[in-house]
């Protein structure tokens, strides 16, 4: 499907920097890209917005919503209390086929409630969950599940890994992707019991290109194209990454202004500064798709700037373009996972 042909819905008030720069965001998208966009929200507000920049009017539009949802608001009560919410009417316009995708820098898990409400789960699929980007020395990595299932069986984390496959393969174009089980160790032998079943499960599925365990170093070494775990363990590894990130950004920063010898090398150094800077930008990666849903939802940082929002924008059409929703869904039915007493452990 190309760009022309589809339309991405954005929820335009949600996120911390709601909503002037996820318009910014959406419009870039629009012109740069030529993604045609719906901003989702006050149409007051989003109008006054639109009419402090230039932009094709033939690829954007906008959708009134009357209600914003809080990021402290409780996931559960969102489509009862605010069905006219940005958040809702942006997952109604994919559910009802007027957009093909979503994005939304909003409460998080509102967003997965919602999506999951609105598009379903995709047919054999027990829990959808979010794939985030890493960067790594030779690109990135897709990281399953990022927090949307703290608790997991063998099913699940076996699900994940077919579905981060497709992902990888169909959408970020990796030729046979190397699918890695996060684990305190490389032999089958370590890691808790879910992992130690995981790892004995994996190893009898020929669909899937598994490499055994992978520690969290190999991740960022460009061992692994895409790591499963558990949301819990997922959700930490993110969070530790980014904060490890922001706090090199500011050791080198801080060096490089301590004397003049350093200040003249780091004005040497500066594009190779930047380029690091970047590629350990959240910002640079948009959102996480959050995936096993009969539709396509991007979840985006509540911090995103314009730059995050346009990114998200783009992994969602590459997301349409790589038809992610179809390769699930036959990889669903095709791949032939183990099931047994095994599959449905849990961790204690």
């Amino acid at each position: 499907m190309g760009k022309s042909c589809m339309i991405i819905a954005v929820d335009a008030m949600g996120g911390d920097n709601a909503p002037v720069e996820i318009v910014k965001g959406a419009l870039d998208a629009a012109r740069e890209d030529g993604i045609p966009v719906i901003l989702v929200g006050d149409e007051k507000r989003l109008a006054a917005e639109l009419g402090k920049h230039r932009f094709p009017e033939s690829l954007v539009s906008i959708r009134h919503a009357s209600e914003v949802v809080e990021m402290a608001e409780s996931p559960s009560t969102v489509l009862r209390r605010k069905p006219d919410s940005s958040l809702v009417v942006s997952a109604c316009l994919v559910k009802n086929r007027e957009a093909q995708a979503m994005v939304s820098a909003g409460n998080t898990g509102a967003a997965m409630a919602v999506a999951t409400l609105k598009f379903g789960r995709i047919k054999g699929i027990v829990r959808p969950a979010i794939a985030s980007m890493m960067p790594t020395i030779h690109g990135k990595a897709v990281l399953l599940d990022a927090g949307a299932n703290v608790d997991c069986s063998v099913e699940n984390l076996l699900q994940f890994a077919m579905m981060g496959d497709q992902y990888a393969e169909h959408v970020l174009g990796v030729p046979n992707p190397r699918v890695g089980l996060l684990s305190i160790g490389e032999e089958p032998t370590k890691g808790d019991e879910l992992t130690k079943a995981t790892n004995a499960a994996l190893q009898q599925v020929t669909d899937i290109n598994f490499i055994g365990n992978v520690e969290g170093k190999e991740l960022f070494r460009g061992e692994v194209d895409v790591v499963v775990c558990d949301g819990f363990a997922g959700n930490l590894v993110l969070k530790i990454s980014e904060g490890v990130a922001e706090l090199m950004v500011s050791m080198l920063k801080s060096g490089i202004k301590k004397n003049p010898a350093t200040m003249l090398g780091g004005l040497l150094v500066k594009p190779a500064f930047q380029a690091l800077k970047n590629k350990l930008d959240y910002a640079e990666y948009g959102g996480a798709p959050l995936l096993g849903l009969d539709g396509v939802c991007i979840i985006s940082h509540g911090r995103s700037n314009a730059r995050a929002i346009q990114n998200a924008i783009r992994a969602a059409a590459k997301a349409v373009e790589g038809d992610v929703v179809g390769c699930i869904t036959k990889a669903a039915e095709s791949v032939k996972l183990p099931v047994g007493e095994t599959a449905s452990s849990t961790r204690p």
